[in-house]
């Protein structure tokens, strides 16, 4: 069928591409490029973790998959909860607070949302789909320069406790690249996935392993909050720019609208946005994040009169096959809890203990709401058929990354090679964060702090995107060691 896929990972691609090369669609390509990732990418995602897919054909369905981690406690003591556990993680340029433990676990979405986009979407079975991935796990996947580092980074999350340093052999120092990193349990469990479906991990056996790992440690995850778990089906969020209707992922997810508000704000402009102006509309996205937003993401009314008077009238890793369709995920595992499940090697999130998806405090969800993401897969579509189609990892930077790199793309007419790799800047709590090659002079004229990488940094996100064309292109971020493959 053709195609293409860009992936943080040149075995995650791989095995997306073989699967476009022996006649799968995109979304089986993406559901077999995951499942390597799980192995090839363990520091960003895992089964105990969740995530977005949207999926998009020309001329035909356009879905949004949440599978994103909800929040847990039905039926569960509050008081019993134990305190979360702060870890503090280096950048090199920046430094982040994150919290782990017990506490910090949320109920996964990442098995429900591989088997339903299967079923909604796959043209291959899952068994098939899956094996890529148990068999990378087994045999281990050789860890690249830039895994090293998210290794490194993530070293004080893993040593909170023994099983997790041993899986990230961390008892020999940190791994270096080229170190073969294996997790022969997780193989079993994705088998039991593909033969299975999803069933295992919220009533059956992986679910009674989980709750008994957590049992007495103060987690408020329960039976019922994993009984009652379900991929749910949405509308794409939908917004014009530059003559393109681009789809990104409405809420409960807050990237996608902060996204599409961005852009409704460039597309009162002529022109390539200057630097000062994607300040300004960085900033005024930040703004908007406010209690009353963030309660309001649960709610449609308040959705729809969000939209209406801040998106004017519109409404509303990266595949791409050789029909036209498009399929975009993002997963997560938060920076994972350090809480191994035992005999399944699934590595349970930290989505409760993220300061960025909590900014007004913990534990604040009532149990079964999703946690208000800034993940956003989005696709770009032209006279009706996906253009490009991107996403991005990197917390509450991937909307300024997405954003950005559109922008290169449609505005400055990047190569989307070149428009992936360009440096980047972030907005967040009165400080501009910056990458190395950007001229800030009208930013600083404006009193604005600075705060300059000395480069290129994963801080900044993971773009990967995949262009149309004859044949279809690609950018891999190289902040995280991406890699396109044209099928």
């Amino acid at each position: 069928m053709g195609g293409a896929i860009a992936a943080g990972h040149p075995e995650t691609a791989r095995a997306g591409a073989a699967i476009l090369r022996a006649g799968g669609n995109a979304v089986d390509a993406a559901i077999a490029a995951v499942c390597v990732s799980l192995t090839a990418e363990s520091g960003l995602t895992s089964l105990g973790g969740g995530g977005y897919m949207l999926v998009a054909a020309p001329g035909g369905e356009q879905v949004l998959l949440d599978f994103f981690v909800e929040a847990p406690g039905r039926g569960a003591d509050v008081a019993s909860r134990s305190e979360l556990l702060p870890v503090t993680l280096s950048f090199g340029d920046a430094v982040q607070v994150f919290n782990v433990g017990p506490a910090s676990v949320g109920v996964y979405g990442l098995p429900a949302g591989i088997c339903e986009a299967a079923r909604r979407f796959g043209s291959r079975p899952l068994a098939e789909l899956v094996a890529p991935g148990a068999a990378a796990a087994r045999a281990g996947v050789a860890l690249t320069p830039e895994q090293a580092y998210v290794v490194e980074i993530l070293a004080p999350v893993y040593s909170t406790t023994a099983e997790c340093r041993a899986l990230h052999r961390l008892d020999e120092g940190l791994p270096p690249a080229g170190c073969v990193l294996r997790n022969e349990q997780l193989g079993d469990t994705l088998d039991l996935l593909g033969e299975e479906g999803e069933r295992p991990f919220y009533e059956g056996e992986i679910a009674a392993a989980v709750l008994a790992r957590l049992e007495g440690e103060g987690s408020l995850l329960t039976a019922r909050d994993l009984a009652a778990y379900r991929a749910t089906p949405l509308e794409p969020l939908h917004t014009r720019y530059r003559g393109r209707d681009v789809l990104t992922t409405p809420p409960p997810s807050a990237g996608g609208i902060l996204i599409a508000y961005a852009l409704a704000l460039l597309e009162r402009s002529d022109g390539a946005a200057t630097v000062q102006e994607l300040v300004a509309v960085m900033e005024a996205a930040q703004a908007e994040r406010t209690a009353e937003f963030l309660d309001g993401l649960a709610d449609p009314e308040f959705v729809l009169r969000f939209a209406a008077s801040r998106l004017g009238g519109t409404t509303h890793i990266s595949v791409l096959d050789g029909d036209g369709m498009a399929c975009s995920v993002t997963c997560t595992n938060g920076e994972g809890s350090g809480i191994l499940v035992p005999g399944s090697g699934i590595h349970l999130n930290n989505i409760l203990g993220e300061q960025d998806l909590n900014p007004l405090g913990f534990h604040r969800h009532p149990p079964g709401r999703r946690l208000p993401s800034m993940m956003s897969p989005t696709v770009v579509m032209r006279e009706g058929a996906p253009e490009l189609v991107i996403g991005s990892g990197g917390s509450n930077r991937i909307r300024s990354a997405i954003l950005q790199t559109v922008v290169n793309v449609l505005d400055r007419g990047m190569a989307i090679d070149e428009a992936v790799a360009a440096p980047r800047l972030h907005f967040e709590d009165g400080v501009v964060y910056a990458e190395p090659g950007i001229d800030l002079s009208s930013v600083e004229a404006t009193g604005h702090t600075i705060s300059r990488f000395r480069g290129l940094n994963l801080f900044f996100g993971g773009v990967h995107a995949v262009q149309a064309g004859d044949p279809p292109v690609g950018g891999g971020d190289p902040r995280r060691g991406g890699t396109v493959i044209v099928a």
